[in-house]
């Protein structure tokens, strides 16, 4: 079957030809099919391009160019390793919803490369992601005319439980680093809540103590091959000012005191573009190093399992439980959206309901001096007025308990 057909935009006769196995009959139907495509503008071009030349096109292409190093090393990791030994070979316009589903199977069953068993389902969960985004990015730029890995339900693993550290426990750990030589690092992340990478990205210049704030505008990066890079924070709102406690600016300026003073000694005065937590030379510090003495310390102290991110979600936790309002919490810990906090910080809402239930019913009677009269669904209660006071409870004879942040005045009682 051979068709002409003609290109609007350039004015270029295009010839298109497939074969049909078949009657006559059936490439009519055929020819109807790729006419109405056109017309609908979801026609695609027969292309003999793989699945593995789209996602390397991709990795050169998009990747190489929207996404931070750390982020594009990920992709890189995920596409070569698992996505092209599993899919590469498919022609990519051949590509099913079954293909991917059977591979996400095998991979939970059998995808770790050293041998020793499968993937876990948050793994597969990532690579499902990495092709969904490669894919929504064919459909975007006119290579495929559907998305299928939408059609796909990838395995959802259950999420860890966050450690979650109290205001007590973070003393303990900040009380037993005093005399560690990282002690001004924790302590600046357990009150700013920052990142690892952006705590030692933190330069000189990028505080302001006189203002009490500092600003994130660069982060420190390791890649898979050992260097270290600055990049841009993780995402726009990454890039932000935070507010400083009284507490943690007095420690910046004694830490600050003391850096210049060693860098005196070394013949070298410090810069308002060096690190802020940095080596006595200015070298920059390694990120695992840096965690590995905070385990020691938290271990020392009778906290097993805890990382240096967890100090991170206590300062996001304690502000929570202390009634500061979610967006601020973002605002401060850099999330892409309130909505990523609230996720996250699940945990706390059931706590912050109950606060909020006492608050509205303490507000509302604080607005009003007058007694109220309530009707209680309880015939040896009847009717109660309500006088703005203290907390009491009371008892019915049903044993119905039921709590009033008012004192109670009898005024009637129904038989």
């Amino acid at each position: 079957m051979l068709g002409t057909v003609t290109n609007p935009a350039t004015g270029k006769r295009l010839r298109h030809f497939e074969s049909v196995t078949g009657c006559k009959a059936e490439a009519q139907k055929r020819l109807h099919e790729l006419l109405h495509s056109l017309e609908q503008g979801a026609y695609i071009k027969p292309s003999r391009l793989t699945v593995a030349q789209f996602l390397e096109d991709g990795l050169q292409g998009y990747v190489a160019t929207n996404t931070a190093p750390k982020t594009r090393s990920r992709y890189e990791e995920i596409v070569r390793l698992h996505l092209i030994p599993a899919l590469g070979s498919l022609p990519l316009l051949s590509l099913q919803p079954q293909h991917i589903q059977k591979y996400y199977a095998k991979a939970l069953e059998s995808g770790r490369r050293d041998g020793r068993g499968g993937l876990s389902p948050l793994t597969v969960h990532k690579h499902h992601r990495v092709l969904y985004k490669a894919l929504k990015h064919g459909v975007r730029h006119g290579i495929l005319i559907r998305n299928v890995a939408e059609a796909v339900e990838p395995p959802h693993g259950q999420s860890k439980r966050l450690q979650t550290l109290g205001p007590s426990e973070v003393q303990l750990i900040l009380n037993a680093a005093k005399k560690k030589p990282y002690y001004a690092l924790f302590f600046t992340k357990a009150y700013t809540g920052l990142r690892r990478g952006e705590l030692l990205g933190l330069r000189w210049c990028d505080i302001d103590l006189e203002e009490a704030k500092l600003s994130v505008v660069q982060t420190l990066q390791q890649l898979r091959d050992g260097r270290y890079i600055f990049w841009k924070p993780k995402s726009k709102l990454g890039r932000r000012r935070v507010a400083l406690s009284p507490s943690l600016v007095i420690l910046l300026w004694e830490h600050r005191m003391k850096q210049e003073h060693a860098r005196k000694l070394l013949g070298k005065p410090l810069m308002p573009t060096d690190l802020v937590f940095s080596h006595p030379d200015g070298r920059s510090l390694r990120p695992n190093t840096v965690s590995r003495a905070f385990q020691e310390i938290a271990q020392s102290v009778g906290l097993k399992d805890i990382r240096l991110h967890d100090l991170r979600h206590a300062h996001a936790t304690i502000l929570l439980q202390q009634g500061v309002h979610p967006k601020i919490v973002q605002e401060r810990l850099g999330h892409s959206s309130v909505a990523t906090t609230l996720d996250i910080y699940s945990y706390v809402l059931p706590g912050l309901q109950e606060a909020a239930a006492r608050q509205f019913e303490e507000g509302l009677q604080g607005a009003s001096s007058e007694s109220q009269v309530i009707e209680v669904p309880d015939k040896n209660v009847g009717k109660i007025a309500l006088r703005n006071s203290f907390r009491v409870k009371f008892e019915s004879r049903r044993g119905v308990r039921v709590v009033y942040g008012a004192a109670l005045e009898i005024c009637q009682r129904m038989s």
